[in-house]
């Protein structure tokens, strides 16, 4: 595994991976390892934002710590922080049943499959509360729509890739819809405001 680091300003390293897999497992050994003047540490799919206060951890030092610091064999679905999030969803989405055909297999498998899985946030984007989340034992690829949709409701919830993800507001997007649910995403009032993010575990179940 290799780590490219770059200063970003005066207050932030850029570290460039080689794949999730080892943002995921570096993200958990700096979260472990935080030191003082850490403000913040921001995965996303290549690359892990590490913010600090500069008056307590320096940049070189900040530095020497991210390089020195030692990696667990990186796995997607590893377990993540804190406690899981549960999120209820009602399956009928509009592209449930032709997911499925596209994955060969029935709608009932692919629903089973979604809430068997152990999900984790990889890292957030696309919209505030977004989060894409990833498992180690999700089988499938599933291709994005041809066309993007226009409008995506809020709470849609659905695949793309090797990811599962919930939409936190009404926007345009091309990932295929396999349900809906009424949980908030994205609360700007509260602490903290994403429901999902980076490193929680997330678990979906049928809504009665």
């Amino acid at each position: 595994m290799s780590r490219r680091l770059l200063p970003s300003g005066e207050s932030a390293v850029l570290v460039e991976c080689d794949s999730l897999d080892e943002v995921l497992a570096l993200h958990d050994a700096l979260a472990a390892d935080r030191r003082p003047g850490v403000v913040e540490l921001v995965p996303a799919a290549r690359t892990v934002l590490v913010g600090v206060d500069a008056d307590q951890l320096p940049l070189e030092s900040a530095m020497t710590w991210i390089r020195r610091i030692p990696l667990a064999v990186p796995t997607a679905g590893r377990q993540g922080a804190g406690d899981a999030a549960t999120i209820r969803v009602v399956y009928d989405g509009d592209d449930l049943a032709a997911t499925a055909r596209l994955l060969g297999i029935t709608t009932e498998a692919l629903v089973a499959a979604h809430q068997a899985a152990d999900w984790r946030v990889a890292f957030a984007g696309f919209a505030p509360g977004f989060g894409y989340l990833v498992c180690d034992d999700w089988p499938y690829q599933v291709p994005r729509l041809d066309a993007p949709r226009t409008r995506v409701p809020a709470g849609a919830v659905a695949l793309a890739g090797a990811f599962a993800g919930v939409y936190p507001r009404q926007s345009p997007g091309g990932w295929r819809l396999i349900g809906r649910t009424d949980a908030v995403l994205w609360d700007a009032q509260a602490d903290p405001p994403a429901l999902l993010a980076p490193g929680r575990r997330v678990r979906f179940e049928a809504a009665v």
